[in-house]
């Protein structure tokens, strides 16, 4: 398959930026002094920018991560995945470990890790709704989805109509299962973010980091993009040079 496009900036190790449903611009503001210091990668999911549209039109972690893994493989990476990006970036990272230099996730809809929680029940009903029905949705189900994904006032402010196209029709979160139990022994190093805005997602990132003997982040400030929020940049940075970020890559 066509290779996606990566837009490549700054210098040092590299750090490859793995956005989900909305774009690398929208996601990743906030992370721009890194290029002092950091070569970014971002990376353009399928469908996004300059790079081919998924098989089928749909969005699809299991593609994602073979995606990803080639490039992890060529580069060998620091990794900051957001949202549905963290899927495919996981399941790339556990099928080779020693392909990454470390993790940050942000914000994944690991729905699996919290089955008899209320409120990652909730945000999974909210999450298939719309990926099952695009536009069509529920307009009730549709602003609170837009609210919690980063439209604060559920008109798209940064999630635009364009962007639930995309996601319509997406193989549904629930269905993945990445292997944390290999990353946590292969030694990864691994960060895990939120925006401390939904107790759903903090309870998925609680579960996640316990799971993979991670460090833990709750940045506000910026809902789901945590990216943008107050402090989480040089929170970021310090994680990297900690996990061997002074190696050049």
């Amino acid at each position: 398959m066509q290779a996606l496009t990566i837009l490549e900036h700054g210098t040092g190790p590299a750090v490859a930026l793995v956005h989900g449903g909305a774009g690398p611009k929208a996601t990743w503001t906030g992370l721009d002094s890194l290029s002092a210091r950091w070569t970014l990668l971002l990376v353009h999911r399928r469908g996004f920018g300059a790079s081919p549209p998924p098989p089928g039109g749909q969005q699809d972690f299991e593609i994602d991560a073979a995606d990803l893994g080639r490039i992890f493989q060529d580069r060998r990476p620091h990794v900051v995945a957001h949202s549905y990006g963290v899927l495919g970036a996981l399941l790339a990272a556990a099928q080779a470990p020693e392909t990454v230099r470390s993790l940050t996730l942000i914000e994944p809809p690991l729905y699996f890790l919290a089955p008899d929680d209320p409120e990652v029940a909730r945000l999974e009903s909210l999450g298939n709704a719309v990926l099952t029905h695009g536009l069509d949705a529920d307009p009730a189900i549709l602003r609170e989805f837009l609210i919690l994904a980063g439209a604060p006032d559920g008109g798209g402010s940064r999630l635009s109509d364009g962007a639930v196209r995309r996601a319509w029709g997406a193989r549904l979160p629930g269905q993945a299962r990445p292997d944390l139990t290999a990353l946590r022994a292969a030694d990864v190093p691994v960060l895990v973010a939120s925006g401390g805005h939904s107790p759903g997602l903090e309870r998925i990132c609680d579960l996640l980091a316990d799971a993979l003997g991670a460090q833990r982040l709750i940045a506000p400030g910026s809902g789901h993009f945590v990216p943008a929020a107050p402090g989480f940049v040089d929170r970021l940075e310090a994680f990297l040079s900690s996990g061997g970020g002074t190696e050049s890559s």
